[in-house]
């Protein structure tokens, strides 16, 4: 992504505010691809993640007043459209309920991250992609707060709605879930069962 400096971006963001539409356009040109990408791992479909695009852009717009220009446009930017994602899917009332109950059951043994991102590394973005649509939506969400975002345990609890000490576990079993679904695919493009 060719993102623009800050001393640019802090600019655009001045003259988008003043109704300038060129600035706007420029945010939009530099900024939309990135915040699609987002959408697209947090949401099901590729039309979701399109219209949660455009949706956020339009929410931006209004929004584009309480940005603190002493922080990253870019950290502010994902934190709105995380905030649209996760609203998007409560509505549709597709959240698991798999909230603290059954902490007891996650498995201590922890995935050995390095495993986890060679499996990655060994599939497309298409079977990635997939893989997390078979999670349910807080695992699927806190993993693309978590590594494509760069969002801290803090901000995740606060995004997700858990305590912060939970946010641990959720990536724990989110990850877990992660290798389970992408090893599954494995299994079936070599013609084996799941």
């Amino acid at each position: 992504m060719n993102v623009p400096g800050v001393t640019e971006t802090t600019e655009a963001v001045a003259r988008a505010r003043a109704g300038d539409n060129e600035a706007w356009g420029q945010l939009y040109k530099e900024y939309a691809p990135a915040i699609f990408r987002f959408c697209r791992r947090a949401l099901p479909t590729r039309e979701d993640a399109e219209d949660a695009t455009m949706e956020i852009f339009m929410k931006l717009r209004d929004k584009l007043s309480q940005y603190d220009e002493t922080r990253s446009f870019s950290a502010w930017l994902y934190r709105v459209a995380a905030n649209h994602c996760w609203d998007i899917l409560r509505r549709r009332k597709i959240r698991q309920d798999k909230e603290t109950e059954d902490v007891e059951t996650v498995p201590l043994e922890h995935p050995d991250p390095n495993q986890l991102d060679k499996l990655i590394e060994q599939r497309t973005s298409e079977e990635v992609r997939e893989a997390l649509h078979k999670l349910g939506p807080r695992a699927r969400m806190a993993l693309v707060l978590r590594y494509y975002s760069d969002m801290s345990y803090d901000e995740i609890a606060d995004e997700l709605g858990v305590r912060r000490a939970f946010v641990g576990v959720v990536l724990l079993r989110a990850r877990h879930e992660l290798r389970q679904a992408l090893e599954g695919t494995a299994a079936l493009a070599a013609g084996g069962t799941p």
